[in-house]
């Protein structure tokens, strides 16, 4: 685990990793139940977690209801438990941990960070500039909140320092905040708390040291960082796996009609996976039980094989 630290030229940057004990994690939203993409990057969390004789904890991020599917929380834990993907500890909903939240920005209210924002999409589309991940928020509300009549979202501010950190397998990034994304949502309009926000706070709930996960999510670690920094958390390693997309480049999920994983053939989905990840398992693990193959997988399982491409087309 490490700490995010500014240097004396004001760019963000990992202290060396102290030895805590390793605890990794899985974190699905319930939107769907468990697809060939979810279960890469479950396998590829809970493998690094295992094979350092460390924890994987599981957190259902249920914070958003209108995207949720009744049933999907229960699916995807029958699914990884079909899978033979077992978890340490009880499960963690983030539906529980509203006052964690509040908390979180509260504080960040009482240091100056954070200040109301009633721009709508459209306004932000109209005055916003286009930066590499979407277009930067222009600052609009910075000093006040310009309708007094509309639903406000909360936005914490963001500076010119540079936030860069090592990933384990995607190697060196950094953003420039101001530049990438500009200030950012942490409690939309219709009260319902950002992932970025909630991601930091149970991650530092959880003593998470290592955040194995989907290469989707590698251009949102640097906002996650910032928050870090600005509520004093610990800032955990993170590992970006490639993600799976279909035939036309999309990544698989709900919105592009990922099939759910055939849960008659566990062993063959893990083999799959495995494949996928280039750990080259053995033909004979696709007729073995998902504990022999988990077995095997953990003791091979190595990450310099892993593929460093963000994304792998399945026809590839």
């Amino acid at each position: 685990m490490s700490v995010v630290t500014l240097t004396s030229a004001g760019a963000a940057q990992a202290a060396p990793a102290s030895p805590f004990p390793y605890h990794g994690r899985f974190a699905p939203s319930p939107t769907g139940p468990l697809h060939f993409g979810s279960l890469i990057a479950a396998l590829g969390s809970f493998l690094c977690a295992r094979q350092a004789n460390g924890e994987w904890l599981l957190r259902i991020e249920d914070i958003d209801p209108p995207r949720e599917v009744a049933g999907s929380a229960d699916a995807i834990l029958h699914a990884l438990e079909r899978h033979g993907l077992e978890w340490d500890g009880s499960v963690l909903y983030q539906s529980g941990r509203s006052d964690a939240y509040d908390a979180a920005l509260e504080r960040l209210r009482d240091d100056g960070w954070l200040y109301e924002c009633s721009c709508t999409r459209s306004e932000i589309a109209s005055h916003g500039r286009r930066g590499p991940y979407g277009i930067i928020y222009p600052g609009t509300c910075r000093t006040g909140a310009r309708s007094s009549r509309r639903p406000r979202s909360l936005r914490v501010r963001t500076h010119e320092h540079l936030i860069h950190f090592d990933d384990l397998l995607q190697g060196l990034q950094q953003q420039r905040l101001q530049e990438t994304s500009g200030d950012f949502i942490v409690r939309r309009a219709d009260g319902l708390y950002a992932y970025q926000l909630a991601v930091v706070v149970d991650d530092d709930e959880q003593n998470i040291t290592d955040v194995v996960r989907g290469a989707d999510l590698l251009d949102s670690t640097p906002r996650q960082i910032h928050l870090q920094q600005l509520l004093s958390l610990r800032n955990p390693r993170y590992l970006h796996l490639p993600i799976a997309a279909n035939s036309r480049g999309e990544k698989l999920s709900k919105q592009t009609h990922a099939p759910a994983l055939e849960q008659r053939t566990p062993s063959e989905n893990l083999w799959r996976a495995l494949t996928f990840l280039d750990q080259k398992p053995p033909p004979d693990l696709l007729h073995a039980t998902p504990r022999e193959t988990l077995t095997w997988a953990i003791e091979a399982w190595n990450v310099k094989h892993v593929p460093h491409r963000g994304i792998i087309r399945l026809e590839d």
